[in-house]
């Protein structure tokens, strides 16, 4: 996406379009799934004086205005992204820490069809799947790592 286009999200979100603003959505769009010490580092490649709380600030807003999503898997830091408001999930490695999405296995949002709604109206699903990255997989048969996993 270009500058102009994030200015415009911001304006229909009726958010007031700042550099801060303009740079962590411009992040968060290019790096999905970085938590907020990794969106400040990359925004301050290009403005070195952005302070850790307005990163803070700015990511509230912008999760509040809906453009960006504030994801969470159990034990993990709270990381960003831009998909937002089409109900997918995500995979997580147990070893490295990698997110990545995951589409709905079929349907319309079948997620959103609980066994049991215990009346409930539900809006939303959140699915997290657990497991190993292709890279760490490929460690685990490395003899380094069979000798690490003896010693302990």
């Amino acid at each position: 996406m270009s500058m102009v286009q994030y200015e415009s999200l911001l304006r229909e979100a009726s958010l007031r379009v700042t550099q801060p603003r303009l740079a962590v959505l411009a992040v968060v769009y290019d790096h999905p799934h970085l938590d907020t010490d990794d969106v400040l580092e990359q925004v301050r490649r290009e403005y070195a004086s952005v302070s850790h709380q307005t990163v803070y600030d700015v990511l509230r807003a912008l999760t509040e205005a809906g453009l960006v999503r504030r994801i969470q898997p159990a034990g993990t830091t709270a990381r960003y992204e831009a998909r937002v408001g089409d109900n997918h999930h995500h995979i997580v490695c147990r070893s490295c820490g990698t997110i990545a999405d995951v589409d709905c296995a079929v349907g319309q949002a079948p997620c959103l069809a609980a066994s049991d709604d215990h009346g409930f109206v539900i809006d939303e699903a959140e699915v997290v799947y657990w497991g190993l990255c292709p890279t760490c997989r490929g460690r685990q048969h490395h003899p380094v790592n069979r000798q690490l996993e003896g010693s302990t």
